[in-house]
C-alpha cells in the first residue's frame, strides 16, 4: 500500500508553504489528506524535526489539551476546513509516527514567560497619562523589533484608495485626494498632528467606511498604486508567525509566549475611537507606528473595524501614485449597538 502523502494546505502556514515544502523535494498531485489539488507532496514523516521541536513547547499535563488543540490555537495550524480535530490527529500522528502522543493530554511548558503585554500597558498608560517624551517605562525594543520582523507582510495588492467626502457639489481632483499639508494634518491612528501619513484601504467601500460617512452623502474615491513596500501585517499575528522559521525549541516557546503581545498591539490600531478622544486614545499607535518606520519599514497593515477590508498606513505619501477620482452615493450605513 503507497504510503500517503501530506501537502501545505493541511496547515496553511506560509513557511511550510513557501519554504520547507519546497526544500524537502516534493512530487505534484492531490493530497491525501485534505483533498487539495496541484500542489506539493511529501509523506508526513520527513516533517518530523520541525515538529518535534514544536512538540517540545508543550509538557504533559492530566487537564490540558491535546498537541493539535493546541497547534490550532497557538498557531493556526490546521487550519484547511477538511483538517478536523480528529483528521488533525490522524496526520500529526504519522508525522511523529507516534499514535499515542497525539491522544495525551499537554500544556503549554511553564518554562516561558513574556514581560511584554504588561510591560506595554505600563508604557501606554504613562505615554497617555503621566510622560509624553522622557518615559519611566521602557519595553524591550531589540525584541520587539525581532517580533515585528516575522511580521513582514506578503504580497501586498498595487492598488489601494483613499476617500473624502464631498463637500459644497465639489468632485475633488486626484491633487486633493492624498494626504493633508503638514500643518492641516491631524492626529491619526498611526500618525502625530503634524506628521502626516497616507491611510488607503483595499477597496472603495473600506476607504468610504473609514471617513464614517453617512446616509445620503457623496464620497470621492480616488485610487492610489504603490510600489513593492515592506510593512508591517498585525492584522492576525498568530496567523502570520510560522514556528517552523526557529530552529531551537526555547525560541518557539519564546515567541510562543509573545504572541498575546502581538495581537495588543494589532488591537491598538483597530480600537474604535471617539473624535473627541483622539489626541489622548491614538498616542500608543502612534508611538507604534512610529517604532514600526524607525525599524526600516514603509508602512503597517491593520484590520477595518468598519468594514470587511484591510487598511494600510503608508509614511511616505510621496511613495503613492494617484490615478482616477470617482464619486460614490452612501445609500446605507449600518450600526451594531451592545449593552454595556
Amino acid at each position: 500500500m503507497p504510503k500517503r502523502l501530506c501537502c501545505p494546505e493541511c496547515f496553511d502556514d506560509r513557511s511550510l508553504r513557501d519554504q520547507l515544502f519546497p526544500s524537502l523535494d516534493p512530487s505534484q498531485g492531490t493530497c491525501d489528506f485534505c483533498g487539495t489539488a496541484d500542489t506539493q507532496l511529501v509523506e508526513p514523516i520527513k516533517l518530523a524535526n520541525y515538529f518535534e521541536l514544536l512538540v517540545n513547547v508543550y509538557e504533559p499535563s492530566d487537564d490540558g489539551k491535546s498537541l493539535v488543540e493546541w497547534m490550532k490555537d497557538d498557531w493556526q495550524l490546521f487550519s484547511h476546513e477538511r483538517m478536523d480535530i480528529a483528521h488533525a490527529k490522524e496526520l500529526l500522528g504519522e508525522i511523529l509516527n507516534d499514535g499515542e502522543i497525539v491522544r495525551g493530554s499537554f500544556s503549554p511548558s511553564s518554562s516561558y514567560i513574556s514581560e511584554g503585554l504588561a510591560q506595554w500597558d505600563k508604557l501606554r498608560d504613562e505615554m497617555m497619562y503621566a510622560n509624553r517624551w522622557f518615559l519611566d517605562v521602557a519595553i524591550d525594543l531589540d525584541r520587539l523589533r525581532q517580533l515585528l520582523d516575522m511580521l513582514l507582510a506578503p504580497q501586498l495588492p498595487q492598488k489601494w484608495y483613499r476617500a473624502r467626502i464631498r463637500t459644497e457639489d465639489e468632485t475633488f481632483t486626484i491633487e486633493k485626494m492624498g494626504a493633508p499639508p503638514k500643518r492641516r494634518s491631524s492626529h491619526g491612528r498611526a500618525n502625530p498632528a503634524g506628521i502626516p501619513y497616507l491611510y488607503l484601504g483595499s477597496r472603495p467601500d473600506t476607504a468610504v467606511s473609514e471617513i464614517r460617512p453617512h446616509t445620503g452623502e457623496a464620497a470621492c474615491v480616488a485610487d492610489f498604486t504603490i510600489p513593492e513596500i515592506r510593512a508591517v501585517d498585525l492584522r492576525n499575528p498568530r496567523k502570520l508567525v510560522s514556528p517552523f522559521i526557529l530552529t531551537d525549541a526555547s525560541e518557539i516557546g519564546q515567541l510562543r509566549a509573545d504572541l498575546p503581545f502581538l495581537e495588543r498591539l494589532g488591537e491598538e490600531l483597530t480600537r474604535p475611537v471617539q473624535p473627541t478622544g483622539a489626541a489622548i486614545d491614538y498616542i500608543p499607535s502612534q508611538y507604534l507606528c512610529e517604532f514600526i518606520k524607525k525599524s526600516g519599514f514603509d508602512g503597517v497593515i491593520y484590520r477595518s473595524s468598519v468594514s470587511d477590508g484591510i487598511n494600510l498606513a503608508l509614511f511616505d505619501p510621496a511613495r503613492a501614485i494617484g490615478g482616477k477620482v470617482e464619486l460614490y452615493s452612501v445609500t446605507k450605513v449600518s450600526v451594531e449597538v451592545v449593552a454595556t
